[in-house]
Order: structure tokens, then C-alpha cells, then sequence
């Protein structure tokens, strides 16, 4: 039974793809004899040249023309043509009985009427079907779905339509049975029939007895494109217009027409004969007899059987012709040619077009998968008639090959002349040396000449196998791919004999089918059936190379190129005389002689290759053989007859075989009777009746001729054979009998010198060799094992290491190889070594619990073996596993060291270790001891953090339930330190206020610090910061109190006498300033810091006054010293030097301010809130004045409120003494009375109500406040004023002291006198030189200035800015501004001087109509006159709107900016009024 065939195609596995280098692609038979064992494996490989390798297209495209094939893809599968052979003789079997086939559809689909066919004959026929009630399993068989009464169906289209044939088949006799009528149902489709045998039949042409590949001839019928079949007058006709005129027969194509009408043996018939029913007998019912259309035999209508009712139209054919024709044998299959000439270009425009509107795609985005897909889909449906063609077989010698070749009409440029000579092109591969068709003297087209393909989608090559079963290579020049399709030449009769099996009806018509070409089947049927598949996809530059024997077909994905040529190599020869005796077999032609070539080999025996020279030895041998038994053959039949003919000047179809068509060349046998025809010695017997005796045997050589060929071509090979045969004698010699590898060495050295063939035999010799010193070298290697792992690190494996098997293997290999190596006896003795080792292993990983220092010394002694021991790898493991027991045992026995990470490691490293009784047991006793030290960790963390805090007793009993757990606990113990240290906390609070005892605030506030630290809950501690709490409240008061707003002096430092005087400088500057150095103490109370840590560390109150009371008299000492040095700054001095005063450190000038305690001078402008100074009150500088200075009743508030705090404070130990100091001073007033001079008279006090000018400085200045002066004091006075000024607290007896003393050295009138230039005062930044003022002069109004003054002196002043032009100009010749409308307010003042400058007052006056054409000049009356590119002016911001220069006026750039200027006789008036 037919199997059916799968729905959608599989792919076959891809062949060998080979990518040889460029020295491997140097030599072409070198490389294929390389890749030949894997290759020939797959019948068919692909070969990538190098990058690089790329001929020229050297083809003549524009004479480039050819009629290419006709294919239609359905009749090339050899299954489907089958099917098509069955429909077209049921169809022609109705057709000549007047009747149309119609294919049925049963279920939606055609009706396989061939596999109906071939399962009713399988199962009995039709009756036996019918009888046993077959029809729903053959439904089933057919892959019809169950229980649809589809049997049924198929039996009455088996009855209606195939039965009769069948019958007919039989040779059952139609006219005595009755005969069905074909009745078609309207849905079914109409028949057309192929008419392959008559479109297709292979007619062998009158002159090709000895053409290669005669595949279709020309001149056949064709259908009409307009009219179907070529028509011809009807046969069948009524007898009453039959007319006695013989018409004349038009001849048809169709071959059954074509058949002469059978002769009559007795004569004609007469007329009377012809009009007779050829069954009744009678001739009447003219109307209803019906004449035949082959026979002319008559027959009334209603004599048939069945009758018929009706005339039928067309043609019709009696039962006797109707016989004849379907019994007529097939004729042979084979293409046509197509009508069409083709180019290139025409034929690539066809291909391109076909494929783009068949897929709808543009041609190069059609994947080949799906027309790899489609194409066997189209090869396998009968219902899809899809024809391509294909430009096969066209001569190169025609239109000239693809690759360029020598004299050729291709020009190469230079860089190209390499293809022309190179092995690859298919022009030079069959005529290279080392092939054996350079021996074959004729051209063979096809086989020494390369032949053309010019392909198109779905154009296919079918199943085939090479000409004399020679190689073949094909080379796509351009192009879309091409698909092949390859068995291997071992499975050649596998896949004849399934091809066979599965289409027997066109193996029976055409035995040779698979040499014609023209058919194909599905690679899945065939390896479905075993037949080893491989395939490719060949693109554009690359090789396709067929082994001998090896079938292969394909098809191509689209238009392309390619080029094919044959080539044999010498180990091809054997199978070349196999491919004459198959050939002899199917009476197939040769393409050439084998015999002529292996002779013409022979006769140039000197200049052969020795592989060559070998093969054509054995194979001539084999001849020669052959020959002799042949001719002994003819002898023994009688044939004494003999000549010599030289069968080389005869054409090959003159000299082939009558019987099996071989080509003959050393010896036929001919007749007198037919002297045109031979046979060869095979078929003696086949030549003709006549007797042997009279046969003649035609001979090339006697046998004796031949023995000089053969003999010259063993000498050739002898050597060679001489050296195969030692090597084959050293490579089978048994253990006792080896020789040495240098032995075998000296024999490549001898093959290599002799220029001895790449043989197999040489290529085993050498790999032999190199597995020898493969070996020996691996054996060193072991060998020297000890002295290499010495020196490894890691007890891995190495690279080079064996296991014992692959040890024995190596040892067996050593002693299996066919020479001695004499390294083997070491390596012996070393795997008895190994072997102990492994038992010494077992004996020792059998107990429960080994040490590590047996396992480590085992492993020593297994890793110096330098073999992969697998009892090293559980060595390893029991290792670590001992390794690790140990290890936690080791750590279990000093508890203080276990911590959890300690037994977390533990576990981590036991986790990863392999499973064990003993691990196991210690992993559990680990885990436990973990789980319970966790627990008590995560409960002693929380009761550390817990809020509220635990109390002192809770953790206790906790802690006695962690002391019995042996390991280390970190949250534990430092609950336990908590515990220890919240009770030392405890007894040290309780100590601090022990026996009525004051804490100190520094003892307090670290024992509180402590506490907020320990997480335990402390009773006290609530009380204690309670206490706190009101002690930085008590300083936060009398930081109110006392210091100023936003003071940079800290309460401390306020309240403490001053460790340092005078201006902030560096210790080193006041040592260096101060000439008396500095008493030394015991403690050193330098700074703040000192004396803050002292009161600090005091634990008493007595203490405390002690410290400050020193610190207080070196107060006094250091500010007696600076009053002293700031005081000499007035005085005159030697030195040309100007002394620096005030926070700026500058020279004085203009108004000035005296401190009454330091005595250093400071400019009114750099003193802030001057203006507020009140008269009658002594004046502090910002050093000095550090408090508020309250009344003392506001400070005794605080004292006493700190003492019912009970806590000793460095704040508080410092105003007790405050208040002690000032009871004490309230003392010394009270016993003090001032009101006498103590020289008995008042003075008056110089500087305060006239200026000063110091010597070595041109800057003049005045004080604005008067001071008591120093040398009209006397001492008591003078400490009991100073030690007034230094209290921080405000006391009536010192205003009323400093009020006494400033009435008694000042007279009751001070009247201020100044100059113009009272203002006046050179700013250090100012390089202008001032001109000196006058000492005395009056204002300008001619009215004293008084203290109110400085409010109005230090306003923001003007600028003007001069600048002389560069002729020189004067520099008072300038245009003065009008005169400004009064101020309302400062800011009005400020965005007038902004945009009021002299400069632009002058531009704008100069501009304006009613401005005045005066010139200014400055308002002082001592003008300096200065010159310069720029001149500053000031305007004065008074009543007066005059200007002057600011260096006239003493008043700088930043100044005159920034603030108002007021002019001398403007601050006077200011004051008057």
C-alpha cells in the first residue's frame, strides 16, 4: 500500500560545510582528498573559498542565448506522476467510450481515484471488498474522518468509474458483460488529461549513439494554445451520410491516432459488409448503427451493452479497438525544449517577474525555507499545474565559460591573471595532473569541458548520479542560491531500490529512469524509508561537490548562474570498472572507454604520481585478468580467428556492443554475416546464428603487449608498494615483534625523500608517530608528577592529570601501540601505586570518625601520584569535615571566644559541607547553643532599649540565667556592665549629696551625662536633672542681667575679673607690649578657660574666692601697666614715630574719646552710640564696658535665689565675689572722702577744650569728653576709682565719686575752641599730606562750639571729583554748583548727595539757562591747594551747602561717601542753638 506522505516539507540535516585556508586552497585534490572521509559520508559537501577569491564573470553575455527546458512541477515527482499516468489512461479509457472523466469530491476534498484504486486491488478487488464490507477501513486508510458513511461514497465512485477499467484490466469481455455508463454528478471537476506520453516521449535521436545525456528530443506534438488538441473530422458518424469516398485521415499527435488502420487479413470487406451490425448481423436501422472511429466496424446502438440511447459526442472506439489502445506499452518520459529563445537578460527579466508575482514579494525578500516549502508542495499536488524553465546543459565552448580561461575573448586585468591557471576554475580542474580525465583524449562536454545553468524559481535538477560515477563540482557565479539534495554513494541501490518500490509503473516502461534526469522524489519519503538525506543552500561564490556514486537532485530559489564540470582523482578507479559493469548490466552507453583510459595511463607509467601510478597498477591488473579469462572464454567456444584493430581511430558508436551498448577497446567479437555489427566478449552468445567458428576476435593488444604496461607501472609503484608493505608489516606486528618509534620515524624520512603520495597509509604512519610522541610525552609528564605537583598551588586537578581508567586506558594504549615505548614499565609500576592508594582510601573513609592528620597525610600521598584520583575528591570532603568537627569542638572548649558570629561561621562552613553522622550530630548540638544564645542576645538588646527602662532588680535576674550559657554573649555582658555601672552610678549620687554637701555643677552635670547613658532606670536621676534644669534657668537670668545685647562675652567671662587687658592681641604682642612680666603662680590662670576649670575643681566656696581674688589682683596689676602705656601716648616723645590709638589702630584725629579705665583714645566715628555718651559720667570703650552693670539690688536677688538651689556654679562662685568686692569697695568709699585736691587746688584738665597735635604727625585732634588725669590722683584715689570702673554693677557711690573728682580738676565753664579746621583728622588710607591747622581759631560765626557738636559731625558726606583736562587748566577755575534747598530728612540728604556731585553739578549748571557764571573755590580758610589728574571734594550737609576738599577738611573718600560731613561753623551753630 501507497503510505501517505507527510503535509508539510521537513528539511534534511545540512551536508559538511568546509572553509579551507589559503594554503589548503592551493591545492584542489589535496584539500578534497582531505575532507573525502567526512564528505563522502553525506554524498555532497559545500566549500567557502577564502575571503578574497573572487573570479571575473568572463562569460559573453550578449552571445550568450539558449532554449531552455520545460518543467512542470507536478510530473516530475515520481508519485505524482505516477497518479497522473492512472487519471490520463481512466480518462482515456472514458474519453474512447464517449465519455468525459470528472474527478469526485468526497468530504471537501478531491478523490485520490489512485490510492482508491491501489487499496481495493491491496484488499481483494472489488468484489472481496464488497464482500467482507471493507469500505469504511479503506475510507479510514484514505484519511477520511469515522462515521460519516464515507464508504459508501467511495464504493459507488469505485463502481461508477473504476470498475470497468479494472475489469477491462482483467481482460474481461465488455461486450458480453454489461457495461456501465459514467454518470457524473454536477459538482464534480472535469478532467483534463496531461498526455505525458504523448506531449513527452523520449525519442532517441538517429545520431546519438554516443551522446552523453540524450534526456528529449525535438519535433513533437504540442497542444494548441486556441484549440486544445490539434482536431480532426469526426470517425463516428450515422451511416446514412456516410459517403463510399475513403476520407482522408489528418494526422494528430496523439499517438493512438496515429496507428494505421488494421489491415483486413481476408481482403477488404464489401460494401455491403460495412453497413452490417458486427453483433445482430443485420443492417437494418440505418439510424441507429454507429461506426467506429478506429476500426470502421458498425454497431447498432441498442445491440450494445448497455444499449445506448443516444449517439455519443465525439469520438468512439468499439470494444476491439478500445482494447487495442489501452494496451498499447508507455513511452518513455523527458522534457521539452521550450518555443522560446532566451538571453540572459530575457530569461533573468522571466525569472525575476515569475517569482516576484508568484509570492507577491520582492525576489530577494523571499525566504528560502518557504520556496524550499512551496516547491515540494507543487511537485506533490496533481490539482496545480505550475511550469517554469530551466537553461540546463548549455556548452561552454559555445558562448565561453564563466571563469576566464587562456586565449580566451575575456581580457583579465593583471591583478586577475591567477584564475587563469588556478586549480579552482572548472576549466583546468579535470585536465590537472593528479586527475585521471586528462587521460581521456576526447573532449567530453559536460565532463572535461565545464557546461552552463542558467536557473529560474522552482527550475529543477532531479535524482542523478554522475556519468561513470566521477566526481562533480558546481560553482554559482551570481545569483540567488541553489538547493541541493544528496544521498551518500554507499546508499545509491538503497534509494534506487525505494524509488523502485515506490513508483514500480515507471521503472517497468523505463529501467533506466533515474540515468534520464526527469524525476524526483520527496528526501522526506526517502528517509522515511532509511535512505540517509543531507542538503545545503549553495550561494552565490561558493563550491557544491558530488563523491562517485552519490545521488543528488535540487532546484533553484531564483535566477542564477552556475557552472558544473566532472573530475575524477585515483581513488576513483576502482569505482569507475564497478560503473562499467553496472552499466553492462542496464545496456547503458558509455560516455568513454575505461580500458582505452587505463591503457593510456599505462603507456605514461615514468611521469605518473605514485598514488596514481599505484592505483592505475591494480586497476590495469584487475584488466588484464579480466581480459585473459574472457578471451580463454572465446578460445574454449571455438573462435580461432584473430586481427589486430586499432580501436583508437574508430568513432566510440562504431565500436559499441550490439547487446549492452559498452564502449570496446581491447578486444569484440565480429561475424562475415553483419561486418557493421560487434559484441563484446561478454555477449558472444548475442551477436547473431551463425556458428563461433566463424566469428572473428578483434583484438588492441595480445596480452603479451600488455605486459610492458603493467610491468612499467609496477616499477613505478614498486618502491612505493615495497615501503607500504614494511609499513604495514610494523603497524600489524604483534607485542614481541615491535619496533622502534625511531624505526618508524626513518620510514616518513624515506617517504618524505622519495616524494612518496599523501596516502592514507602515510597520514596513519604519521598520526601513529604523533600518538607515539604524544604518549611517550604524557608518560614523561606522569612520570615527573612528584617533582611537578611539588610546585602547584591548590589541590584541584591539573590539566594534565588522568583518571585511573583513562591511567589503565593509557597504559593499555602505550602497550597497543604498534612500536615500544620506554616509558611503559614506569607507568605500570606507577598504577600499582594508584591501585594501593585507592585501598588504603577505602579502608580509611570506612570509619566513623577519622583524623584530619591520617586524611591530610593520605591526601599528600594521593596528590603526589599526579593522577585524578576519585578518592581524593571524598578525601577532600571527609578532610573538611574532620577539619570542622575539630574545629567546633576547639571552640566549645573556651566559651569566652564562642560568639554568635563565631557559631554562625561554624554553621555556614558545616552547611556546605557533604552530608554526615558525625556532621550531622555536631551540627544539631551547634544549631541548639545557637537558637538559645540568639534568644538571650535579642532579649538582653531589647532590655537595653526598652522604654520605659527596666529596673535594676529586672536585669539582675535576668542576668543569672544568662551565666549558665557557655558562649559569648556581647548584649549580655554589656547588660551585665549596664547593671554594674547603674549601681556604681547609684553609690556615687548617693555620695555627692552626702552629709549636707553642695554638688558642683561640672560633678553634677557629668553625673547626669552618665546616667542618660546607661539604659537602666535610676531614681535619682529625675532630682538630679531637676536641679540642673533650674541652674541653666538661673543662668539664663543673670545672663539677662548683666550682658549686653548681643555680646560676644559669655556670663562667666563677665562676671570674672579679666584675665587680659587692652585690645584683643596675641600673647606674644602684649609680653612684648608690657615691660613688667607677669607674676608666676602655682596654678596656672592665664585665660578664661584656667580660671573657669579652677573654680571648676574647687570643692569649696574658700577656694573658689581665693582664685578669683588672684585673678582680680592680676587684673589690677595688668590694667595699672596699660592705663600707664596708654597714657604716654599724649606726652611727647623723642620718636618720630605717631602712636596708634582706637580699634582701628591709627594715629588720632579730629574727635576723640578717652576711656576712663585703659585711658586709650578712640575716634568718635569708630566708637558706636558715642552720641549718647551722658556729661557727668565717667566714659567707657567697648573693651572695658562688658555688662550691663545692674543696680545691686537686681544682683542680690540672684545670689540668693542660687542658693537655694544648693549647687556650686563657676557663674555663682563669680558673683559672690562680685558682691563681695562691691560690699567691700561701698567700704572704702565710705572712708574716702575726695573733696581735696591733695595739692590743695582744682586743675584744669588739658586737651579737652582744644586741639593737640602730636609730634612726628601732622594729624590734629581733640578729646570730647574730659578725663580725670593720672597725675593729679593720688594712689588711693586712683585704685579706689579704678576698682569702681572694673565692678559690674552699677553703685551711686561711684558717680558721685567720679562727679567729685571731675568738679575738682575742671573749671565750672568749658568752652570748646576750634579753628576752621577743628574737623580736620588724616585718615591712615589717605596718602594726601594735610597742611597743619592753626592751634586756636575761632568758628564762623564767631560762637563756641559745645559738647552737642560731635551729634552733627560724623553725618554722611559729599564727593566731588575734579579732574584737569590736559591743557593745563586751572584747577579752581571751576564753575561752583548752585546752592542746594534745605534737607527734610537724612535719606532726602543721602539721594541728594547721590545724585549732587560737583561734577554734575557743574554739568548741569553749564547747561542751563539761568545758571551763574561764579567759579568755586574751597571754603577753607587754610586751603592745601592740591593738585593732582583728581581732586575730592566734600559739600557740607549743615545750613551752609559749601565745598571744600576733603583733605582740607580731613574727611576721606569712604567717609565723604558714607556718611554727612558737617562743617565747622555749622556744628557751632548746631550747638548754639
Amino acid at each position: 500500500m501507497t503510505q501517505s506522505r507527510p503535509n508539510e516539507f521537513i528539511p534534511p540535516p545540512e551536508c559538511p560545510v568546509f572553509e579551507p585556508s589559503w594554503e589548503e586552497f592551493a591545492d584542489p585534490f589535496g584539500f578534497i582528498n582531505k575532507i573525502r572521509p567526512i564528505a563522502e559520508n553525506t554524498g555532497i559537501c559545500k566549500i567557502r573559498p577564502p575571503p578574497g577569491w573572487q573570479p571575473p564573470f568572463a562569460c559573453d553575455v550578449d552571445r550568450l542565448h539558449f532554449t531552455p527546458r520545460i518543467q512542470r512541477l507536478n510530473e516530475l515527482e515520481a508519485q505524482t506522476r505516477v497518479k497522473l499516468n492512472f487519471l490520463d489512461q481512466i480518462a482515456k479509457f472514458w474519453e474512447l467510450q464517449g465519455c468525459t472523466l470528472k474527478i469526485p469530491h468526497v468530504e471537501r476534498k478531491t478523490l485520490d481515484l489512485y490510492v482508491l484504486y491501489k487499496l481495493v486491488k491491496e484488499e481483494g478487488g472489488f468484489d472481496g471488498v464488497c464482500k467482507e464490507r471493507r469500505w469504511t477501513q479503506i475510507a479510514l486508510k484514505m484519511g477520511f474522518a469515522p462515521g460519516k458513511a464515507v464508504g459508501s461514497h467511495l464504493r459507488a465512485h469505485y463502481e461508477r468509474i473504476l470498475y470497468p477499467y479494472y475489469l477491462f484490466q482483467a481482460g474481461a469481455n465488455l461486450m458480453n458483460s454489461q457495461k456501465p455508463t459514467l454518470t457524473n454528478d454536477t459538482k464534480d471537476k472535469e478532467y483534463k488529461p496531461h498526455d505525458l506520453p504523448q506531449r513527452q516521449s523520449v525519442q532517441p535521436a538517429e545520431t546519438c549513439s554516443i551522446a552523453r545525456r540524450a534526456k528529449w528530443t525535438k519535433g513533437r506534438c504540442f497542444k494548441s494554445e486556441l484549440g486544445g488538441v490539434c482536431e480532426k473530422p469526426n470517425l463516428r458518424r450515422r451511416m446514412g451520410s456516410y459517403v463510399a469516398k475513403p476520407e482522408p485521415v489528418k494526422k494528430i499527435p496523439m499517438q493512438v491516432k496515429e496507428e494505421p488502420i488494421e489491415q483486413q487479413v481476408e481482403g477488404e470487406k464489401s460494401k455491403v459488409e460495412q453497413y452490417i451490425c458486427l453483433v445482430c448481423g443485420g443492417g437494418g436501422d440505418e439510424d441507429r448503427l454507429l461506426l467506429c472511429d478506429g476500426c470502421d466496424d458498425s454497431y447498432h446502438t441498442f445491440c450494445l451493452i448497455p444499449p445506448l440511447h443516444d449517439v455519443p459526442k465525439g469520438d468512439w472506439r468499439c470494444p476491439k479497438c478500445l482494447a487495442q489502445e489501452c494496451g498499447k506499452p508507455p513511452v518513455a518520459f523527458g522534457f521539452e525544449q521550450a518555443s522560446r529563445d532566451y538571453t540572459l537578460r530575457t530569461f533573468g527579466d522571466m525569472a525575476d517577474s515569475f517569482k516576484s508575482d508568484y509570492f507577491n514579494m520582492p525576489v530577494h525578500m523571499v525566504p528560502t525555507e518557504l520556496v524550499e516549502k512551496e516547491f515540494w508542495r507543487l511537485v506533490s499536488t496533481i490539482e496545480e499545474d505550475v511550469t517554469v524553465e530551466y537553461g540546463a546543459d548549455i556548452a561552454s565552448k559555445d558562448f565561453g565559460s564563466g571563469f576566464p580561461v587562456k586565449n580566451g575573448t575575456f581580457k583579465v586585468s593583471p591583478v586577475e591573471e591567477d584564475y587563469l591557471s588556478n586549480g579552482w576554475n572548472l576549466n583546468n580542474m579535470p585536465v590537472l595532473d593528479a586527475s585521471v580525465l586528462t587521460h581521456v583524449t576526447a573532449d567530453i562536454c559536460g565532463m572535461k569541458l565545464p557546461w552552463l545553468y542558467v536557473g529560474m524559481c522552482f527550475s529543477s535538477f532531479c535524482w542523478h548520479i554522475e556519468d561513470h560515477w566521477s566526481y562533480s563540482i558546481n560553482y554559482l557565479h551570481w545569483g540567488e542560491p541553489k538547493t541541493w539534495y544528496g544521498a551518500p554513494g554507499y546508499a545509491a541501490e538503497q534509494l534506487e531500490n525505494v524509488m523502485k518500490s515506490l513508483a514500480p509503473e515507471l521503472f517497468e516502461s523505463q529501467p533506466d529512469l533515474l540515468h534520464q534526469l526527469v524525476t524526483i522524489m520527496n528526501p522526506n519519503v526517502l528517509m522515511e524509508h532509511g535512505v540517509p538525506i543531507y542538503r545545503t543552500n549553495q550561494c552565490a561564490g561558493e563550491f557544491v561537490i558530488t563523491f562517485p556514486r552519490a545521488y543528488h537532485s535540487g532546484f533553484n530559489q531564483g535566477f542564477n548562474f552556475a557552472e558544473a564540470v566532472n573530475f575524477c582523482t585515483a581513488d576513483w578507479m576502482p569505482l569507475g570498472r564497478q560503473c562499467i559493469q553496472h552499466y553492462r548490466s542496464l545496456n547503458r552507453y558509455c560516455v568513454f572507454s575505461h580500458d582505452e583510459m587505463t591503457c593510456n595511463i599505462a603507456s605514461k607509467a615514468d611521469s605518473l604520481e605514485l598514488e596514481l601510478a599505484s592505483a592505475v597498477q591494480k586497476d590495469m591488473c584487475a584488466m588484464m585478468l579480466e581480459e585473459k579469462m574472457l578471451r580463454e572464454k572465446v578460445y574454449k567456444l571455438g573462435v580461432w580467428h584473430s586481427q589486430q584493430v586499432d580501436y583508437d581511430l574508430l568513432p566510440d558508436e562504431e565500436r559499441q556492443c550490439a547487446k549492452c551498448r559498452t564502449t570496446c577497446y581491447l578486444s569484440a567479437i565480429t561475424c562475415p554475416c553483419s561486418p557493421d555489427q560487434l559484441v563484446c566478449l561478454y555477449h558472444i552468445e548475442d551477436l547473431c546464428s551463425c556458428p563461433a567458428r566463424s566469428y572473428t576476435l578483434n583484438y588492441k593488444y595480445t596480452l603479451a603487449e600488455l605486459k610492458p604496461l603493467f610491468q612499467a607501472l609496477t616499477a613505478r609503484a614498486e618502491s612505493y608498494e615495497d615501503w607500504a608493505s614494511k609499513v604495514n608489516k610494523i603497524l600489524k606486528a604483534d607485542q614481541d615483534n615491535k619496533s622502534d618509534l625511531e624505526e618508524l620515524r626513518s620510514l616518513v624520512v624515506e617517504a618524505e625523500k622519495k616524494s612518496y603520495p599523501e596516502t592514507d597509509l602515510l597520514s596513519h604512519l604519521r598520526q601513529v608517530i604523533q600518538n607515539a610522541d604524544r604518549c611517550t610525552s604524557m608518560a614523561q609528564q606522569l612520570l615527573n608528577g612528584k617533582r611537578q605537583t611539588r610546585y602547584r598551588s591548590g589541590g584541584g586537578k591539573s590539566q594534565n592529570q588522568l583518571t585511573v581508567e583513562e591511567l589503565k586506558s593509557f597504559v593499555n594504549q602505550l602497550y597497543d601501540l604498534p612500536c615500544t615505548i620506554r616509558q611503559a614499565p614506569f607507568l605500570k609500576a606507577l598504577l600499582n601505586r594508584v591501585e594501593q592508594f585507592q585501598q588504603q582510601s577505602s579502608d580509611l573513609l570506612a570509619e566513623d570518625t577519622p583524623g584530619s592528620s591520617a586524611l591530610q597525610s593520605l591526601l599528600d600521598e594521593g596528590a603526589g601520584l599526579d593522577v585524578e584520583l576519585p578518592q581524593l575528591v571524598v578525601l577532600r570532603q571527609r578532610l573538611e569535615q574532620a577539619r570542622w568537627v575539630e574545629a567546633v569542638k576547639e571552640a566549645s572548649d573556651q566559651p569566652a571566644d564562642l560568639s554568635l558570629d563565631c557559631m554562625r561561621r561554624l554553621i555556614d562552613q558545616g552547611v556546605g559541607l557533604t552530608p554526615h553522622a558525625c556532621v550531622e550530630r555536631t551540627m544539631a548540638r551547634l544549631q541548639e547553643l545557637l537558637t538559645v544564645c540568639e534568644h538571650w542576645e535579642e532579649k538582653a538588646h531589647n532590655m537595653l532599649t526598652a522604654r520605659p527602662r527596666h529596673s535594676i532588680e529586672t536585669l539582675e535576674a535576668a542576668l543569672q540565667e544568662v551565666d549558665s550559657i557557655p558562649a559569648y554573649l556581647p548584649s549580655c555582658l554589656q547588660l551585665k556592665d549596664c547593671v554594674n555601672g547603674a549601681r556604681e552610678w547609684i553609690m556615687e549620687a548617693d555620695a555627692l549629696q552626702a552629709g549636707g554637701r553642695i554638688p558642683g555643677l561640672a560633678a553634677l552635670s557629668e553625673l547626669v551625662s552618665r546616667a542618660r547613658s546607661i539604659p537602666v532606670m535610676l531614681e535619682p536621676l529625675s532630682r538630679l536633672e531637676s536641679l540642673i534644669s533650674e541652674v541653666q534657668a538661673w543662668k539664663e537670668s543673670a545672663a539677662k542681667t548683666f550682658l549686653l545685647r548681643n555680646s560676644s562675652h559669655s556670663l562667666l567671662e563677665v562676671l570674672c575679673p579679666r584675665c587680659e587687658t587692652g585690645p584683643q592681641k596675641s600673647k606674644s604682642k602684649k609680653a612684648k607690649d608690657v615691660s613688667v612680666p607677669c607674676k608666676k603662680v602655682e596654678v596656672k590662670l592665664d585665660s578664661l578657660f584656667d580660671v573657669e576649670k579652677a573654680l571648676s575643681t574647687s570643692k569649696y566656696t574658700v577656694s573658689a574666692m581665693a582664685t578669683l581674688s588672684e585673678v582680680h589682683q592680676k587684673e589690677l596689676e595688668s590694667l595699672s601697666m596699660l592705663r600707664t602705656s596708654n597714657e604716654s601716648k599724649f606726652q611727647s616723645s623723642p620718636s618720630c614715630l605717631a602712636p596708634t590709638v582706637c580699634l582701628c589702630h591709627t594715629v588720632p584725629a579730629g574727635p576723640m574719646l578717652q576711656c576712663e579705665l585703659c585711658r586709650d583714645a578712640y575716634h568718635s566715628g569708630c566708637v558706636p552710640g558715642f552720641k549718647d555718651i551722658q556729661t557727668g559720667l565717667p566714659w567707657l570703650c567697648p573693651l572695658c564696658k562688658r555688662s550691663e552693670k545692674p543696680p545691686l539690688d537686681k544682683v542680690l536677688p540672684l545670689l540668693a535665689s542660687l542658693q537655694r538651689i544648693r549647687v556650686r556654679l563657676p557663674e555663682g562662685d563669680a558673683l559672690r565675689y562680685v558682691i563681695e568686692r562691691t560690699v567691700r569697695w561701698q567700704h572704702k568709699v565710705q572712708l574716702v572722702s575726695p573733696t581735696q585736691h591733695p595739692n590743695g587746688k582744682a586743675r584744669h584738665i588739658p586737651g579737652t577744650a582744644s586741639s593737640q597735635t602730636l609730634v612726628g604727625s601732622n594729624s590734629c585732634f581733640y578729646m570730647l569728653q574730659p578725663c580725670i588725669p593720672l597725675n593729679e590722683l593720688g594712689t588711693e584715689l586712683e585704685e579706689l576709682l579704678v576698682e569702681g570702673l572694673l565692678m559690674q554693677v552699677t553703685l551711686p557711690e561711684l558717680q558721685q565719686l567720679y562727679r567729685s573728682l571731675l568738679n575738682r580738676f575742671s573749671p565750672s565753664q568749658h568752652s570748646l575752641q576750634s579753628s576752621e579746621h577743628d574737623h580736620q583728622y588724616h585718615i591712615a588710607q589717605d596718602r594726601s599730606p594735610p597742611h597743619r591747622s592753626p592751634p586756636h581759631s575761632k568758628g564762623q560765626d564767631g560762637i563756641p562750639e559745645t559738647k552737642k557738636e560731635p551729634e552733627r559731625l560724623e553725618k554722611n558726606s559729599k564727593r566731588r571729583l575734579e579732574k584737569e583736562n590736559t591743557e593745563g587748566q586751572h584747577r579752581d577755575k571751576i564753575k561752583k554748583p548752585k546752592k542746594k534747598k534745605p534737607k527734610l530728612n537724612k535719606e532726602r540728604r543721602r539721594e541728594e548727595k547721590r545724585t549732587t556731585s560737583p561734577s554734575n553739578s557743574l554739568s548741569d549748571l553749564s547747561y542751563s539757562d539761568d545758571s551763574e557764571e561764579d567759579w568755586s573755590v574751597c571754603s577753607a580758610k587754610q586751603c592745601q591747594q592740591p593738585e593732582g589728574n583728581e581732586v575730592n571734594w566734600v559739600q557740607c550737609d549743615g545750613s551752609c551747602n559749601q565745598w571744600f576738599h576733603q583733605i582740607c577738611v580731613g574727611v576721606s573718600a569712604e567717609q565723604a561717601e558714607n556718611e554727612d560731613y558737617i562743617c565747622v561753623s555749622c556744628a557751632i551753630n548746631d550747638l548754639t542753638e
